[in-house]
C-alpha cells in the first residue's frame, strides 16, 4: 500500500500596514490615483488620506504589493514610507476602499501635528533589550503604556504595561491629565498596533508636561517582525478579517 503524501502550503498572501504623517492639498486626486493603482494592482484593504498624512493597510500578492509600493514611494512625500508586514492563506479584506477624512487616527487635538515634528522614537531591537533590564541606556526604569482601546488590550499587551482601559482613543488626552503623575521619573515608552496611535500619544504627552517620552517605532507588529517577542504575551488585535496575529504574525483569531 503507498502512502500518500500531504504538504502544506505555505501563506501566500501578503499583508501589509503602513502610515505617515506628511502634509497633502491633493486629497480628491490622490484617493483617485491610490484607488486605480491599487486595484490594477488587485490588492484589497483601506487606506486613510487626510490633510496630516496617509495610513494604509493592504493585502494581496507579493508582486502587487511591490508593484504598488514602488509607485507609491515614487511620489517625494512617500519616498521614506515604512511597512510592517505579515502572511496570510487568504486576503482578509472583502473590499477596496479609499477614504478621505479629517484625522488618519482621530484624536480631537488638532494642535497635535507630527507634521511639524515627531516625538523620540525607540526602535523594537532597544526596546527588547531595555526591557530584559528593566532600564534604558541611563539606567532609568522603563515603563511601558498601551496606548490602544481596551478591547485590544485584551487581546494582547507586554508584560507589566500600563492600560487605562480606554474605549476609543480620543479619551487617551484625558487619560493622561488624571495619571501624569503616574509617569513621573521613568522612561515612557508609548506603543500601539503599528506606530500611528502611539506617535500622536508621545507629542501629547511631552505638550502636557511628561518627560523622557518615547514612541516605540512600528509599533507591535514591527516589534513582532524584527524581534522573537520576548516581553509581549498574547495576540495582537488588527482591523480586518483575521481579528489578531500571533508572535509569529500568523492569523490567530481572537484570544
Amino acid at each position: 500500500m503507498t502512502a500518500v503524501s500531504s504538504s502544506v502550503v505555505a501563506p501566500s498572501v501578503v499583508n501589509i500596514a503602513a502610515y505617515r504623517f506628511v502634509p497633502l492639498d491633493d486629497l480628491p486626486a490622490l484617493r483617485e490615483a491610490v484607488l486605480a493603482q491599487a486595484g490594477d494592482c488587485g490588492l484589497r484593504g483601506t487606506v486613510l488620506l487626510a490633510p496630516e498624512g496617509i495610513n494604509l493597510f493592504f493585502a494581496g500578492s507579493r508582486e502587487g504589493i511591490d508593484a504598488f509600493m514602488t509607485w507609491l514611494r515614487a511620489d517625494p512625500r512617500f519616498t521614506d514610507l515604512e511597512t510592517k508586514e505579515s502572511l496570510s492563506a487568504d486576503i482578509p479584506f472583502g473590499k477596496l476602499l479609499v477614504k478621505i477624512k479629517n484625522e488618519i487616527i482621530r484624536m480631537n487635538h488638532p494642535a497635535i501635528r507630527p507634521v511639524e515634528g515627531r516625538a523620540p522614537a525607540v526602535d523594537a531591537a532597544t526596546l527588547h533589550r531595555w526591557l530584559q533590564t528593566g532600564v534604558d541606556d541611563n539606567g532609568r526604569e522603563v515603563a511601558l503604556l498601551d496606548t490602544r482601546n481596551a478591547f485590544e488590550v485584551d487581546c494582547g499587551t507586554f508584560d507589566g504595561a500600563i492600560d487605562w482601559r480606554i474605549d476609543r482613543f480620543t479619551q487617551f488626552p484625558d487619560a493622561v491629565l488624571a495619571h501624569r503623575e503616574e509617569l513621573a521619573g521613568k522612561t515612557i515608552v508609548s506603543f500601539c498596533t503599528g506606530g500611528i496611535r502611539c506617535e500622536k500619544a508621545a507629542i501629547y504627552m511631552a505638550e502636557a508636561g511628561v518627560e523622557n517620552v518615547y514612541q516605540l517605532e512600528g509599533g507591535i507588529l514591527k516589534y513582532l517582525e524584527v524581534t522573537d517577542g520576548r516581553g509581549y504575551h498574547g495576540t495582537c488585535f488588527v482591523f480586518d478579517d483575521r481579528r489578531s496575529v500571533d508572535a509569529d504574525l500568523a492569523p490567530a483569531g481572537v484570544a
